[in-house]
């Protein structure tokens, strides 16, 4: 498991696209598809490691402890090793996966050049593997700041990039988007029949409000979700519980999502996450034999309480596994020494959590009943989705521009968080102010894709981040480059 591809054997690697071109026939254009396929194949075959330590640092979860990735832990303290193995492979295997679109790209344009037709497909096609890339640089630059624009699929080109700030890596990607959603099919992606679930026009939209939000360009961010919210083809999930389960696949809500397969069968060929990273190390499942998990991402105590404060039941009850450890320890605060009644270490599909040593909670969004396994599988989550952007985010997103000075259209602030607040059982608020808008999407969001993290950092609100004992300063927002890549590309270490 812990065996990786060295850097410069990556640097040296072909990309998995690549084929000898005397075996292809590119004036087939039946056959473009298949490049942007092997595109959306990589993307979905994330690294384990990838989400986590995008997302563990912000004050909604907690790395598990006692465990034997103790730079994890640490991560999540703001004590960052440069040494440590998941910072070099998560950097590897986003920058593997950009490479692949690049080579996607070369691919399509070749078949561009060779056929009478499918100039039009080839435009759309290159967009969606645009947006893929988009999503991956995202990431790369909240995670890290100033990193590479790669330009082509041959990796030695790294070495030549110079570096571009966050900004500008954001302003790239608003500005590519831009080219996509021109190009790109007006549906949702679950009406896509040739990709299922593949890029469209609104996963472009939404790529351009992500990144011009890190800009706080705020006009820019309503002026995308306002396209997303007037097209009228997207809503919630009535069953919030349901949507981070197998019903949520390829749901009405999302707008991108990594995609999973068992194929429907219990044995043999499957194509799955690794979702055991999240799950609780000790339960009583419903169906016998079915896996735990590994006890690395606790939601956080502090977030648990900010939930029970609010009178929230679908979103807690959804989001967070109870041990009996860990209802114990909220009760040590008399504050909360009576909890509601539904609170229990029982899930609403009957799994039991039991005590572990690791952490005291589990994350319910990277839960699947044991009942919705397919019968005769027993890895935990498998055949589920991981949902990467969905409507309720695109929502908040919108509520926070309007109220921070920008206008818009489809929605007014106080609609927006009102129908996510509707969802989760709550009653509805007037005159919505910013802060409103960011504790919904606290309790929205949380264990999502460290969305709160950058919110803060965004926003400078360091003190949220500083709590149980952490203490978040400026110097903390990005990780130190990954002393591999270092030693292998000298302007990092400069």
């Amino acid at each position: 498991m812990l065996i990786f591809t060295s850097c410069g054997d990556l640097l040296n690697e072909l990309p998995e696209n690549f084929q000898a071109e005397s075996s292809v026939d590119y004036s087939n254009t039946d056959d473009m598809i298949l490049p942007l396929i092997g595109a959306y194949a990589q993307f979905y075959t994330r690294g384990w490691e990838d989400i986590p330590v995008i997302s563990v640092r912000g004050d909604d979860v907690n790395a598990g402890g006692l465990g034997d990735q103790q730079d994890f832990t640490e991560e999540d303290l703001f004590n960052y090793n440069k040494d440590f193995w998941m910072f070099n492979s998560v950097w590897q295997n986003l920058y593997k996966d950009i490479l692949e679109t690049h080579s996607a790209e070369e691919q399509i344009e070749k078949y561009r050049e060779a056929a009478v037709d499918g100039a039009e497909m080839a435009d759309q096609y290159i967009a969606e593997t645009a947006t893929l890339r988009a999503f991956m640089l995202f990431q790369l630059t909240r995670v890290w700041g100033p990193i590479f624009i790669t330009s082509s699929s041959v990796p030695t080109d790294i070495l030549n990039a110079g570096l571009s700030t966050k900004d500008e890596v954001m302003q790239y990607i608003s500005d590519e988007m831009d080219v996509a959603i021109a190009v790109l099919p007006d549906k949702r992606p679950n009406q896509r029949e040739d990709i299922p679930g593949g890029v469209t026009k609104y996963t472009a939209l939404a790529m351009k409000a992500l990144a011009n939000l890190e800009l706080k360009n705020y006009q820019e961010v309503a002026n995308a979700t306002s396209q997303i919210i007037s097209s009228g083809l997207f809503s919630l999930e009535p069953d919030f519980y349901e949507l981070f389960k197998i019903p949520g696949k390829l749901n009405n809500e999302n707008l991108l999502e990594l995609q999973f397969s068992d194929f429907g069968q219990g044995a043999g060929e499957i194509m799955s996450h690794l979702f055991a990273f999240y799950g609780p190390q000790g339960w009583g499942p419903v169906v016998t034999g079915a896996d735990g998990g590994w006890g690395f991402y606790e939601p956080s105590l502090k977030w648990i309480k900010f939930m029970l404060d609010r009178e929230e039941t679908v979103r807690l009850e959804t989001s967070v596994l109870f041990t009996n450890d860990g209802i114990a320890e909220i009760k040590k605060d008399a504050a909360y020494s009576t909890l509601p009644g539904w609170i229990s270490n029982i899930t609403p599909s009957g799994d039991t959590i039991k005590n572990y040593a690791r952490a005291l909670f589990a994350s319910g969004k990277h839960y699947l009943p044991t009942t919705e396994l397919t019968p005769g599988r027993t890895g935990y989550g498998n055949n589920k989705n991981f949902t990467c952007i969905r409507y309720a985010e695109v929502l908040l997103m919108h509520a926070e521009a309007l109220t921070r000075g920008a206008t818009g259209t489809g929605m007014t602030a106080d609609e927006a968080v009102n129908e996510v607040r509707i969802r989760a059982g709550l009653g509805t608020l007037s005159g919505v102010t910013a802060d409103q808008v960011m504790d919904e999407k606290l309790a929205e969001l949380g264990m999502e894709w460290g969305t709160r993290f950058y919110d803060m950092v965004r926003l400078e609100k360091y003190d949220e981040l500083s709590y149980d004992g952490r203490t978040f300063t400026a110097d903390k927002i990005f990780l130190p480059y990954p002393q591999n890549q270092v030693d292998l590309i000298p302007l990092l270490g400069e």
